[in-house]
């Protein structure tokens, strides 16, 4: 964190890779009313260069640090304890059991269950539709890989980013199936990142690890994967499979779906639409009321398509207006359409929640049956 006092936030400008050193100094003589500033140009620059805010050899160096670390860490460390939710034991227990409060378990389908979606939005504002979702589990899933599709909100677009690591939370310790992970990294192509720095700091994955242990404890065994945005499909049109990353990825992912059956069950950690000020919209936005009746009804008809395992469909939806309702879930949802086809889904619980006093994320509780 830098604090860059007022009167130089203008210099701000001069950092955009097309203007120079000249125009930086120009604009510190008008700022300043003084010709010697070369010292204090100098400074700036030093200082934004070792905070790593320049495209620099500095910044290349911290990032490939960084990067370097956490592939040599035994273990994924929790990054959001303390935050998110309680870092202390106790705590995070007694939270978690207020957010559980009344969740019982609930008749499983005919067929069977196959997965679930839950939120990834803070569990304080979401945490009726993470119970909605997380009720459904029951004692005879504790043996499977829980395979978690989860948004990845700072990765590659067209990429999907793995880890062996074991992720760690304040109740304990849970593995990862390291030998799915390997099998997916041989088979799935380009579009593989191994050992991908977003799962450093990413929530999606944590927060569904955080639930998982609360129904099962620690002892489970989970195959985290982070689907970046199917940005390409988004802008440009077609499906996203129409690149060979993302099609072979998704075949891998297919066969290994239905290769291991029972053993697996999916958990998808989404959210969906982000609408309001925060969200660069030029209005606020107030859960429920006004512009967000219309998303609700918008939100709802693709929940329709994922229901109905349609996976065009609700892809075509998405695609309207280029995601102007900016569902950072939708390339989860579709991954998991394409690796279950068939999978149907029902809706448990659908929200609205103000994450501040202009702007909302929208999310749901839902369950899917076995094709």
């Amino acid at each position: 964190m830098l604090i860059v006092p007022p009167p130089l936030i203008e210099c701000l400008r001069c950092f955009d890779g097309r203007q120079t050193d000249l125009d930086l100094r120009s604009l510190l003589v008008r700022i300043t009313g003084d010709l010697q500033v070369g010292e204090l140009e100098q400074h700036l620059i030093e200082a934004f260069s070792a905070a790593g805010f320049l495209e620099d050899e500095a910044f290349a160096q911290m990032k490939s640090g960084r990067e370097r670390e956490f592939a040599e860490a035994p273990k994924r460390a929790p990054a959001h304890a303390g935050g998110a939710y309680p870092l202390e034991i106790a705590a995070l227990r007694q939270t978690m059991a207020r957010y559980m409060d009344g969740a019982t378990g609930r008749p499983a389908p005919p067929g069977g269950l196959c997965g679930i979606a839950a939120p990834h939005v803070s569990p304080e504002g979401g945490w009726q539709s993470y119970r909605a979702a997380y009720r459904v589990l029951g004692p005879e899933l504790k043996d499977c890989t829980f395979v978690i599709l989860a948004t990845s909100h700072y990765g590659a677009p067209e990429h999907f980013g793995l880890t062996r690591k074991p992720f760690v939370t304040p109740l304990g310790e849970t593995a990862t199936d390291t030998a799915l992970v390997d099998r997916l990294a041989v088979r799935g192509g380009p579009a593989v990142l191994m050992e991908d720095y977003c799962h450093s700091f990413e929530h999606t994955v944590e927060l569904q690890v955080v639930f998982l242990q609360q129904v099962y404890g620690p002892d489970i065994r989970i195959l985290p994967i982070l689907c970046g945005p199917y940005a390409h499909s988004l802008y440009r049109g077609g499906a996203p499979e129409s690149g060979e990353g993302v099609r072979r990825f998704l075949g891998s992912l297919g066969e290994m779906a239905a290769s291991d059956g029972d053993r697996l069950f999916w958990i998808l950690g989404i959210d969906m639409a982000h609408m309001g000020t925060r969200y660069q919209d030029g209005f606020p936005a107030y859960a429920d009321r006004g512009v967000m009746a219309e998303v609700a009804e918008r939100d709802r008809q693709r929940i329709g398509r994922v229901v109905e395992s349609d996976s065009q469909g609700f892809w075509n939806l998405v695609q309207e207006n280029h995601d102007d309702l900016k569902w950072c879930g939708s390339a989860p949802l579709y991954t998991f359409l394409k690796a279950l086809p068939g999978a149907r889904g029902e809706l448990l619980r659908y929200e609205q929640w103000n994450i501040d006093p202009q702007s909302v994320v929208s999310f749901a509780g839902m369950a899917f049956s076995k094709p």
